[in-house]
């Protein structure tokens, strides 16, 4: 039984300021790409039997300057919508709703097309990853390119968790996670590792 690795894209403009950036298809910096080529030593020498990416450029562009080869995008490894507030910073919510938490609030409807998504949402599609990770497992090492939140809520749904009890899992831009197994149960084996 092979592990899963979780890769965080590299830093984007909007993720230095704090701004929920689901959709918005901003690329890495400078040192976003620093980041993702930094990973490649950590990923290197593993053969993996399923590797995916969310279709947004950030996270491609991560997989590709690690050296992730033949990952495929999959539309559920999409960060997590953010709705109305797509762009904005939590900062800027609080002046408006001080005690929000997106955890357990989710986010008012967006324009149209991205209604925003609640915790639970997100979870289902966490599950359908996961489905295709567990068929993957048994002949290697699966690989996830994707985004803070979405790779939040998956860790909690991997370990057997609520989807909102992703709050409890900070993940940093640039990063390598990895979950395993325990005797034969998920364990979470190491965490926002850097080259």
């Amino acid at each position: 039984m092979g592990d899963l690795l979780l890769v965080r894209h590299g830093e984007t403009e909007w993720s230095v300021s704090g701004q929920h950036t689901s959709w918005t298809d901003l690329p890495l910096t400078q040192h976003g790409e620093e980041q993702a080529k930094s990973l490649a030593p950590l990923l290197s020498g593993r053969a993996f039997s399923l590797a995916l990416t969310s279709p947004l450029g950030r996270a491609i562009r991560t997989a590709e300057l690690a050296g992730i080869p033949g990952a495929s995008t999959d539309p559920d490894l999409h960060e997590w919508d953010y709705g109305a507030y797509e762009g904005v910073t939590t900062v800027e919510i609080h002046r408006t709703r001080p005690d929000w938490y997106l955890w357990t609030d989710g986010v008012p409807p967006g324009p149209e097309g991205h209604q925003g998504e609640s915790p639970e949402e997100v979870g289902r599609r966490a599950d359908l990853v996961l489905a295709r990770v567990d068929a993957a497992l048994p002949d290697g090492d699966v690989v996830l390119v994707a985004h803070a939140h979405f790779l939040r809520v998956l860790t909690a749904r991997r370990l057997g968790l609520a989807p909102a009890e992703g709050r409890l899992f900070q993940l940093a831009t640039g990063t390598v996670s990895r979950l395993s197994t325990e005797h034969d149960r998920p364990v979470l084996a190491e965490w926002n590792t850097r080259a």
